[in-house]
């Protein structure tokens, strides 16, 4: 039995703006759309962000990145104001995060990691539903624009529970832009979506940052990293590294090599156990060998492969975020904290 919302009912939590409340003015436009210090916030016997700074200027894509339960969620929550930081300060869009959540949330479009608009409606129905709670003008008018911009027109009468999970990205992300914000969390968007789906909805990210929107933008894929203007990393609730691409790699500081030949598989914890190796990974028919100490690294490798009497084959490569984050990753991964647990419960904390 199809479930029925009147058209009048909204989220919890939801505020409109009417005059009484309608948002200060903001003198002059602030470099940044979000400049935080010092966030926590903590959940029980779970510190899920410890003491989080990070600045993400106008126009820009802003990949936050990290292993799940890591903290990006509940970063994302105290930036647009669904949560209360337990400490520390900033701002986001020139409004403070601590005292003026209310307007932030309605110069903000948040894309949640869940599919949450109504199945048993139709395209058209969700957008002018979302339009009506925003009090958008012109309310028929910006939803046709939605439709159009997103190429969701010719679906509007679709029902969006019979949605793909491409089309369904698109409706969500049409929603958020129907109040034209200024600034987009976007929480693992395209997770779960085929690769067109995925760089279609990256290319029109890139339109919407070019137009002067700022993205921040949670992801577990490395070619969504690479498409970012900067990176942040987060681990245990703790920001490892933040940068562009290239400062990030060289942040990592490893050298990388790659083995081709046969038995990889086999002849890997042999190469783990080697000196100078901190990680290897397969990467198709190649194993992907990195490590900190560079001489090192090529003195253990080098004289494995002389000794191996096998045909194996050992070159230089660049080493990329895959290599830099999986190592951030593994460094981490024996500072358990009470946060695991919760994720595994089935509480949102990454």
């Amino acid at each position: 039995m199809m479930r029925k919302i009147g058209l009048t009912e909204a989220p919890a939590g939801f505020v409109p703006i009417t005059a009484s409340n309608a948002a200060p003015e903001i003198s002059g436009e602030p470099e940044f759309a979000v400049s935080v210090t010092g966030l926590n916030k903590s959940f029980g016997a779970c510190h899920a962000v410890k003491n989080l700074s990070l600045n993400v200027r106008r126009g820009e894509i802003h990949g936050f990145l990290g292993p799940n339960g890591s903290g990006k969620t509940t970063s994302i929550r105290m930036l647009c104001g669904l949560l209360t930081p337990d400490s520390g300060s900033g701002t986001c869009l020139g409004f403070d995060i601590l005292r003026e959540s209310a307007f932030i949330r309605h110069k903000v479009g948040y894309m949640t990691q869940r599919f949450s608009f109504w199945e048993d409606l139709t395209i058209h129905e969700n957008l002018n539903f979302i339009a009506r709670m925003y009090q958008v003008p012109e309310r028929g008018a910006a939803v046709a624009r939605a439709l159009a911009s997103l190429n969701l027109d010719c679906r509007a009468g679709q029902l969006a529970g019979t949605l793909s999970g491409g089309w369904k990205q698109r409706l969500a992300l049409a929603a958020c832009m129907l109040h034209k914000p200024e600034l987009l969390l976007l929480d693992e968007p395209t997770a779960g979506v085929d690769p067109k789906a995925r760089r279609d909805f990256w290319d029109e990210i890139h339109q919407l940052a070019s137009d002067g929107i700022s993205v921040l933008v949670s992801t577990h894929y490395m070619d969504e990293a690479e498409r970012c203007h900067k990176l942040a990393y987060i681990a245990n609730g703790e920001l490892l590294v933040d940068g562009t691409p290239e400062q990030v790699i060289a942040a990592g500081g490893l050298t990388t090599y790659a083995l081709t030949g046969a038995q990889l598989a086999e002849i890997s914890r042999s190469i783990e156990a080697l000196p100078g190796v901190e990680q290897t990974v397969m990467f198709g028919e190649s194993l992907h060998i990195s490590g900190i100490n560079s001489a090192t690294l090529a003195a253990s490798l080098n004289a494995f492969v002389a000794r191996s009497g096998a045909a194996l084959q050992l070159r230089p490569i660049p080493t990329g975020l895959e290599e830099v984050f999986i190592h951030m990753t593994g460094t981490r991964a024996n500072a358990e904290t009470p946060c695991a647990a919760r994720t595994e419960a089935g509480h949102e904390t990454s």
